[in-house]
């Protein structure tokens, strides 16, 4: 579909359905008083902030062949 085109009710229907969840999560969280525009920054610094933590690989994990040895010595 071409970028130029107007969008259509279930595009922006389907756009406001995964929109607005994220913003009240982000709301929720906001000091009492805080305007829309300040919740649509912080929640832009948010969203950066997960994407970055999506690109972070767990630290900690058992990798390839270092998976630590199961102890079978438990004394009861």
């Amino acid at each position: 579909m071409s970028k130029k085109k107007p969008l259509t009710p279930d595009e922006v229907k389907t756009a406001a359905d995964q929109f607005f969840p994220l913003f009240k999560i982000v709301a929720d969280q906001m000091p009492a008083g805080s305007t829309a525009e300040d919740t649509l920054k912080c929640m832009e610094a948010v969203s950066k902030l997960a994407l970055f933590n999506r690109t972070q690989e767990p630290k900690g994990l058992p990798f390839g062949f270092n998976k630590p040895s199961v102890d079978t010595t438990k004394e009861d």
